[in-house]
């Protein structure tokens, strides 16, 4: 059987974690879920151990400080490679992307697919409770991407994703080096440069209920300009990017 990995990143998620590890549990049965937690003041991460003493395929990487998205990450990716899962996701803890879609970014992988996106824009607008204007932020993000970097991908920051393992075993992921949103932006380039097969998946992405957001200046300044390094790397340094050659 092929093993699944659900990786959450949680910084002050106490109270959505506590939800939704369950609900992963619904909606994709024997499915292992990895939370990799930022040293959360609210005790993520203590809840976490508490409910593994029930739940032996939920897994936990403790770290120092808040040092990413990205990074979190990646931290995950070699754990889940050294394990041999097969299909990885990411998601994030608040219920913004919806656990019942997780079933549906498996079947594209299962059938094909090498990475599958939870897409907020590919049939429209489907964001629930988001101002207007955080909407043309998100939106104009993605038509920045594509003008820039050629990447033929809709939702370019989605953060709703499953990975098949072989594109995490493609691109190098010790150069990979954006922390915040422009690190799902730089893992879909390095993936569709490899030549994998990516493909949208319309998802209905609804703002978070508890909890509050992590989206600061620092991270939307970090991938403006990591969207300009990306592109940078691939005219002059795509080699160090990818561990094969091109598909």
């Amino acid at each position: 059987m092929e093993k699944i990995l659900v990786v959450i990143p949680t910084y002050n998620e106490r109270e959505n974690i506590a939800r939704m590890i369950p609900a992963i549990r619904e909606h994709l049965p024997g499915a292992h879920v990895m939370i990799v937690d930022d040293h959360s003041p609210d005790g993520t991460a203590g809840l976490v151990k508490e409910l593994q003493k029930e739940d032996p395929s939920l897994f936990l990487i403790e770290r120092e400080g808040k040092l990413g998205l990205g990074t979190a990450y990646i931290a995950a990716f070699r754990w889940a490679l050294e394990r041999d899962y097969e299909y990885i996701f990411e998601m994030d803890a608040d219920f913004s992307h919806n656990p019942a879609d997780l079933p549906r970014l498996l079947e594209a992988c299962q059938n094909g697919t090498d990475l599958a996106i939870g897409s907020r824009y590919v049939t429209g607008v489907n964001v629930v409770n988001w101002p207007l204007g955080r909407i043309f932020i998100s939106m104009g993000a993605s038509i920045y991407v594509r003008l820039i970097t050629g990447l033929p991908v809709r939702d370019t920051t989605a953060g709703f994703v499953c990975y098949r393992r072989k594109v995490l075993e493609t691109i190098r992921l010790d150069r990979i080096k954006s922390k915040g949103y422009g690190f799902q932006i730089e893992m879909k380039f390095w993936a569709w440069k490899n030549g994998f097969r990516l493909k949208e998946i319309p998802i209905i992405f609804k703002d978070r209920q508890i909890g509050s957001s992590k989206m600061s200046g620092g991270i939307f300044n970090e991938a403006f300009w990591s969207v300009i390094r990306i592109r940078y790397n691939s005219i002059f340094n795509k080699k160090e990017y990818l561990k094969g050659p091109a598909r």
